[in-house]
Formats: structure tokens, sequence, C-alpha cells
């Protein structure tokens, strides 16, 4: 008799990220910082903030995945005509910070962690891009669009949709379709389990590098700090405890 798997593990490469982050999500959903911006309580200057992160965000992550295209361990999931945010983040930045906006843009030492783990799964351990990839990129096609709609009122953004580009998809006709597509398609990879464990845990690192561009400065040396605020990730990725843009509808 063929032994069934746990709940906790499904079978699919997919229900197992949904399953391993989903603790992640519920305090996202409850954290301060969502609840203020879905009040629709943010500011220009913060925004921009967010919107030069990202982009250093995904010039990273989308130089490893053109390292990687024709690996077996990513070919399946590479959509660049569909998911790659480069082109519309420039534009975007032009917008926030003008025609010399390559000078301007500011690079957080937190968004300089992000980059640097991106780096190295890409170069080092490319079997696990494939976390950063979902944890980006459908996030994007979900709960990203709940966002735009909630940014473009709350900063009075022209509604042509100049300045959120970013959030635009014009190669995705059904974005229901579309996350259908790629889950099938990360059910597809191969990987040992000891392997697939790695993935799951390198979500909750994409979770924690993500949630880290989103916290003030470190607050300084013994000074206190409340007890609900989530601890600093450290570069090499050690601490836990989280909130991050929802990623809804996953």
């Amino acid at each position: 008799m063929e032994r069934q798997q746990p709940d906790s593990m499904p079978q699919d490469l997919s229900e197992a990220l949904k399953e391993a982050t989903k603790e992640v999500h519920t305090q996202a959903e409850n954290a301060e910082f969502m609840k203020n911006f879905q009040k629709g309580e943010l500011t220009r200057e913060g925004f921009k903030l967010v919107m030069a992160s990202l982009y250093h965000i995904y010039v990273a992550l989308e130089e490893e995945i053109e390292r990687n295209k024709e690996n077996p361990v990513y070919t399946p999931l590479y959509f660049p005509e569909e998911l790659h945010r480069r082109a519309a983040l420039e534009q975007d930045m032009a917008f926030w910070y003008g025609p010399r906006w390559q000078e301007a843009i500011p690079y957080t030492q937190a968004t300089k962690c992000y980059v640097q783990r991106l780096q190295e799964v890409g170069r080092a351990e490319p079997e696990l891009l494939v976390a950063h990839a979902y944890t980006r990129y459908l996030g994007d096609l979900s709960g990203g669009q709940v966002l735009k709609k909630i940014a473009q009122k709350a900063l009075n953004l022209p509604s042509s949709g100049e300045g959120l580009a970013f959030f635009t998809f014009p190669n995705i006709a059904s974005a229901t379709k579309f996350k259908q597509l790629y889950r099938s398609r990360m059910n597809t990879l191969e990987m040992t389990p000891e392997v697939r464990q790695r993935v799951l845990d390198e979500a909750k690192t994409a979770f924690l590098l993500n949630i880290q561009t989103r916290l003030p400065p470190r607050r300084p040396v013994g000074s206190p700090s409340p007890a609900s605020s989530p601890r600093h990730l450290s570069c090499d990725g050690s601490s836990h405890s989280a909130f991050w843009w929802p990623r809804l509808l996953w």
C-alpha cells in the first residue's frame, strides 16, 4: 500500500511553497505597515523609496534569471516577455526621479543585502531561484494589483498609469490563467527531497529580505524597540519574523 504524504508536505511544489509561507502571509495581513497602506496612508517619498528598492531587486533577480535561463533547474519558469520588470521599473524611475534617475535613486543597505543574496543564489545555488521568482512574480500578479489602485488614488497619480508601470503586465491577458500555468511549470521541476526543502526555506528567506527593505533604519545600540517590531535580518539571512506586502490570492 502506497504511503500517503502528510498534509504538511503537499506533493506539488507550488502547494508546498504556499504552505511553507502561510504563516508569513498571516503576519503580513496584520502588519501595521499594510494596515496603513490599505487605508491609503502613504507618502510620495515613501513610495518612491519602495519603487527604487524594487528596481535594484529586479535588476539583480533578472540578471540571475538570464544567467540560468538554459539551466533545467529554472528553464520551465523562463517567461521574460510576460514577467520581467526591469524595463517597466526604468520607466517608473524616470517618472519618480527624473531624467537623471540613475544618479538619484537610493540604494539602501537592506536592499543591498537582498541583491547580494540573489547574486549568491544565481551563481552558486540556481536551483533556489524558483523560490525568489515565486515570491516576487506571483505576488506582483496578485496583491500587487490591489496596491496599484491604492497608490494611484492615495498619491493622486495619472489615470494613464504613469509611475506605476511596474504593476502592469501587458503581455498577460489573464493573471489567473497565467498563475495556473506558472504553478504547473513549477511542479514539473525535478528535485531531490533535500533540494526541495532548501527551496522552501529559501522562500521564507525571500520574504524576510523583502520585509527588511520596508523597515526603518536600525535603532541605536541599547535603544529599546517595541515588542511588535520585526527583527532586522542580517545579510546572511539570520533572523525570523515577518511582514510584507500581502501576496493575496495565490
